[in-house]
């Protein structure tokens, strides 16, 4: 049996209380008793909303190998019989379990911040790193608090490569979980207007995201947007934090790797870039020219972090959009068939521009239409109706001639779209996903953009369960 961690491993590392006859290790970590599986510890910790304390016999019934759980929680704890580590506090003991993975480990470590595209980026150097050897990188957004420390302590001993997405929405968020990190490259991919509700202006964004250099360890490197309008500024913070080596990504003439051009498709498109000193074509296998600008950065870090650049563009050419992130669908209707563009994780100023551009650049067939479904960018604070109201420019500049709206911040949207753009608009996800279903038409094309928690998820799993994967073969013909 391969152990993750041996229980005298996890014991002193948790410098918790053994109860009971403990196993010899433990396969993995886990704090959803929904999931675990067996042979795994369940760390009990206790969230906003629930009480990881209250699932531990669900946890055990799915094959909990183990518990760790709180000496305060212990008494009502009384009738499980399953080998227990105690500790003060369930989530301080992750943090510790992190900080002792990634102190046992020799991988070269990643970190990813930004406004926009971390979760992507996070997902492409998983996927340009696979070939050089083995990766560990972050499931879904674990990006906070509680996802750091838990991705950390799920790091094999033996990982060649470490890849870790480090998220805030407040000030001081990034410093603890960069302090568990510690990365040889640090990348901030963006600054844009996101959580606006919670920062004056993008210079304090700019200094909350600058936190990930207090974290890169002597003689690393910091890897910024020289696109960005706050390159300067974080490029000042990165070395006043002490970071001795500040390199730059994009298209600026400047930019240390450099993208030359992108030329898109409908499925991806074809990227030059100079890095290290080549000029390389890289096929996407995902489209739009965001995608490409988080490619160039993710060959930086490739080259930064010792990969192997030629198998890294091999990894970036089979590289599919996550789900809600960009993914496609070919849904059959009517003996045709009509794409369905999924952005429907989350969604902020510069990424719903994003998501414009990539439907402008998407071909309808037919007589189809390229329609925008957009719901509210949440967490933009005084700054909503201007920010949603401001959406209607690239829209026409895209020539979008179609918008579906949904929800009560999009009414400012609405309200300064010209008569010429055929405009729908419903208060609800779900209203407007009664109307998507019934109006969609052959040759069409729909980009499904919001923030999650608008819930225009919905919206996506209504159309895909309505209607089918229109067929590879017919698709061809």
């Amino acid at each position: 049996m391969k152990w993750l961690w041996t229980t005298p491993d996890l014991v002193a590392a948790l410098n918790g209380r053994p109860i009971g006859n403990l196993p010899q290790g433990v396969t993995g970590i886990s704090i959803d008793s929904r999931n675990i599986a067996p042979g795994e510890a369940f760390f009990a910790i206790k969230g906003d909303r629930v009480d990881g304390h209250d699932f531990a016999s669900f946890a055990v019934a799915n094959g909990a190998a183990l518990l760790v759980v709180s000496e305060g929680k212990l008494p009502a704890l009384g009738r499980l019989v399953t080998p227990m580590i105690v500790v003060p506090d369930v989530l301080q003991a992750l943090v510790d379990l992190g900080c002792a993975a990634r102190d046992r480990t020799a991988a070269r470590i990643i970190a990813v911040t930004g406004s926009v595209g971390k979760t992507t980026t996070k997902e492409m150097l998983r996927q340009a790193l696979g070939p050089s050897g083995s990766v560990h990188a972050s499931v879904a957004s674990f990006n906070n608090h509680w996802g750091v420390p838990l991705t950390l302590a799920r790091m094999p001993e033996t990982t060649d490569y470490g890849v870790f997405e480090i998220g805030m929405n407040h000030p001081g968020e990034i410093r603890p979980l960069v302090a568990m990190v510690r990365p040889h490259v640090a990348m901030v991919t963006t600054i844009a207007p996101a959580h606006l509700g919670n920062f004056r202006d993008l210079e304090e964004i700019a200094a909350a995201k600058a936190e990930i250099f207090e974290g890169v360890v002597p003689g690393g490197h910091a890897l910024l947007n020289r696109d960005n309008e706050q390159f300067a500024f974080l490029e000042k913070a990165a070395e006043a934090a002490g970071v001795s080596h500040v390199h730059s990504f994009g298209a600026d003439a400047k930019a240390e790797f450099r993208l030359l051009d992108f030329i898109p498709s409908a499925e991806g498109g074809l990227l030059r870039a100079a890095v290290g000193g080549q000029t390389l074509e890289v096929p996407m296998g995902a489209p739009g020219r965001h995608i490409a600008e988080n490619a160039v950065a993710v060959l930086g870090a490739v080259h930064l972090a010792g990969g192997d650049i030629e198998k890294a563009m091999a990894g970036l050419a089979t590289m599919q959009a996550e789900k809600g992130r960009g993914r496609r669908y070919r849904l059959a209707k009517g003996g045709g068939w009509f794409t369905l563009i999924d952005e429907s994780y989350n969604a902020n100023p510069a990424s719903m521009r994003a998501a414009i551009a990539l439907l402008r650049d998407a071909e309808p067939h037919g007589r189809g239409r390229r329609i925008a479904v957009l719901g509210d960018m949440l967490e933009m604070g005084e700054h909503s109706p201007l920010v949603h109201a401001g959406l209607a420019e690239p829209l026409l500049e895209a020539g979008i001639g179609d918008v579906w709206l949904g929800g009560p911040d999009m009414a400012a949207l609405r309200d300064v779209l010209p008569e010429g753009v055929a405009t729908e608009y419903r208060d609800t996800a779900d209203a407007l996903a009664a109307h998507a279903l019934d109006a969609v038409q052959p040759g069409d094309v729909l980009v499904v953009k919001s923030s999650k928690g608008t819930g225009f998820s919905r919206i996506v799993a209504a159309l895909l369960d309505k209607y089918p994967t229109f067929p590879e073969r017919e698709r061809e013909l």
